[in-house]
Formats: structure tokens, C-alpha cells, sequence
């Protein structure tokens, strides 16, 4: 007990020490004479920044702006501005409480006064504009200018309908791929807008989007593209680029004869023919034979007569690129039956 009791005393010894010296070095006669210049310092800033405040300027204001009072059935299909950007003319003393409180009121544009059910857009004029910032200010304070003329917003009775997406931009693959296949989550969007509107629109657009030396499975979150009057649920969408390898292939292939007069068969060496392409790896196993046609055309004999008869790649599978034959030129023979 009496160890702890002589700590205590220790510990308050010290602390009057060092309040003595604190004390001592503040009142100091150098030290005295900082605290009076500062004081007069503070004193002299203070007058100052009375007397700037006093002064007018100019400055911008931003008013925050909702739109209230919407009906149940009715679906906002682009709301008006959420701020109304403002510029004044008054004293500091004003300006100051303007921007540094809350001192002005969001603009409460009503639904019902300013809407108009025929034509799905609602607008608040510029004169009614003013009217409700100049409510919002004081009385000193004069308006030198608004960026907005007006307070657009559209809307419907709840019609809609879904479309599906387009990409805008490009994707361009790394050599030796290719872009197999472009998917979307969700395939298609909601959008909701006036009936003539909506029977205008067949699909909508993402942002453009521009990827390149894209050499594996990209994922992307893009918003759509957004159009006046209009509503899209959802407004942001996932695409996925999916991509492929690139292989030279070849297949065997018949050659037809076209154009054959009745009584005559045409024979050719060979029969058939190699057709080479480019594919995608994953793609090559559905691509057959039967998807290309390789013809003879006996007007062309008839046009150009040689020992040799002129091949056409006249169709090919949808899956191929760069589809080609083999052998241009063939032996024939017409046959009489």
C-alpha cells in the first residue's frame, strides 16, 4: 500500500513539473510577445474575411431536382435531370451559407402538372423553372443564368415488349482464331416506351465496344445504348466472345454435271475432287461433303471447247472460310446413252 501510494506521488510530482514549464515557456517575456502578435494576426484575418465576405461575386450552384408524385401504372421511361446547374450574383455572406448548408431545397417537379398522357413526355418550362429556383434563393440574390431551358421527361402506361441485342463496335481475333460465337446474358431486354416508339424499335445497341488480339474466351459488362423516351430492364448486359482456332482441312467431293442435254452423260477424271478450307478446330467435325457442290457446266464446254472441262465451286458449308478446289481443270468425256 504504501509503494503504490509513493508511485502516485512520483507521478503528480512529475506532471507539476512539467505544467511549471510549459507554463513558464508561454509566459516568457519572447513568448508573450509571439501570443500578442498572433492574436493580432488572427485579429486582422478576421476583419479581412469580414470585409471579403461583404463583398459580391458570382457563383454556380448546383439544385437537386426529383420527380414526385408518379403514379402507380406509370413506368419512367427517362426521368428529367436529377440537377439544375445555376449561376448567381450575390454577397459573400449568402453565397457562403448556400454552399457550405442546406439551406436550398431539392426542385419537387409534380408528375400530373406537367405531363402529358397523348404524347408519353412531360416537360417543365423554363419560366416555371426560374419561378422554383428563384423560391429556393434569397431575396438578394439575383439569377444571371441556367444551363437547362427545360426539364424533359417520358414516360408510359406500363406497354413494352422485349427485343434482342445487337453489338456495336468490333472484335477482331488473334492470328489463327476467329470469333466462333458471340453470346449475351440475357439474350434479350425489356424495354418500355410509348406504342410508337416501341414499334420503331427492333433491337437495341450496346455501347461500342472494341476489343483486339482477342486469343481466348473474353467477358464483358456493357451498358446498352441508351435511347430518348425509352426504358431498358436490364440496362447493363454480360457478352461473352468466344473463340476459335483456325485449321486448313480439305474434303472429297463428287463433281456434278449441269446443264446436260437429254440423250448425253458427262464422265470426268476423277470423279471427284478435293475442296480445301479453313474451319475452326471445334467445327470441323460437322462440316461433310454433301455441304459443298462442285459442278460442270456443259454450256461452258459448249463456249470453250478444250480437252479439259472448267470446275465451279458453286456451294459450300456455312461453317467454312476460304473454300477452294484442288483442281481447277479436269479430263471429260460425253457419252451418248
Amino acid at each position: 500500500m504504501y509503494l503504490l501510494t509513493h508511485q502516485l506521488r512520483c507521478i503528480m510530482h512529475n506532471i507539476v513539473k512539467i505544467y511549471k514549464l510549459v507554463r513558464n515557456f508561454l509566459f516568457s517575456s519572447v513568448n508573450r510577445e509571439f501570443l500578442i502578435f498572433l492574436f493580432f494576426l488572427g485579429l486582422s484575418g478576421t476583419f479581412w474575411l469580414l470585409m471579403a465576405l461583404n463583398e459580391t461575386y458570382e457563383e454556380e450552384l448546383a439544385i437537386p431536382v426529383k420527380l414526385d408524385d408518379v403514379p402507380n401504372n406509370v413506368v419512367v421511361t427517362q426521368s428529367c435531370a436529377d440537377t439544375v446547374y445555376v449561376t448567381v450574383r450575390d454577397k459573400g455572406f449568402t453565397l457562403v451559407t448556400y454552399l457550405y448548408t442546406n439551406r436550398i431545397t431539392p426542385i419537387s417537379v409534380d408528375f400530373d402538372t406537367y405531363a402529358d398522357e397523348d404524347t408519353g413526355k412531360g416537360e417543365v418550362p423554363f419560366s416555371d423553372l426560374q419561378k422554383m429556383i428563384s423560391q429556393r434563393l434569397s431575396g438578394s440574390t439575383k439569377i444571371t443564368s441556367i444551363k437547362s431551358h427545360s426539364l424533359p421527361f417520358f414516360f408510359n402506361y406500363g406497354q413494352s415488349k422485349r427485343v434482342p441485342i445487337r453489338l456495336a463496335g468490333d472484335v477482331k481475333p488473334g492470328k489463327s482464331y476467329y470469333i466462333s460465337r458471340i453470346k449475351f446474358w440475357p439474350s434479350s431486354v425489356t424495354i418500355f416506351a410509348n406504342k410508337t416508339l416501341l414499334d420503331s424499335i427492333k433491337y437495341v445497341y450496346t455501347d461500342v465496344l472494341h476489343l483486339n488480339n482477342v486469343e481466348d474466351t473474353v467477358m464483358r459488362r456493357v451498358p446498352l445504348r441508351p435511347i430518348n423516351g425509352v426504358k431498358m430492364v436490364p440496362s447493363i448486359v454480360k457478352i461473352g466472345f468466344y473463340v476459335d482456332i483456325l485449321t486448313e482441312e480439305s474434303v472429297e467431293v463428287p463433281i456434278v454435271a449441269i446443264n446436260m442435254p437429254e440423250g448425253k452423260v458427262l464422265r470426268t477424271f476423277p470423279s471427284k475432287v478435293n475442296v480445301k478450307f479453313t474451319v475452326g478446330s471445334s467445327l470441323f467435325r460437322n462440316v461433310k461433303p454433301e455441304q459443298f457442290m462442285v459442278v460442270v457446266d456443259y454450256n461452258d464446254i459448249l463456249a470453250n471447247p478444250s480437252d479439259k472441262c472448267i470446275l465451279r465451286l458453286r456451294r459450300q458449308s456455312r461453317d467454312v472460310t476460304m473454300a477452294r478446289l484442288e483442281m481447277k481443270q479436269v479430263d471429260y468425256l460425253i457419252e451418248q446413252q
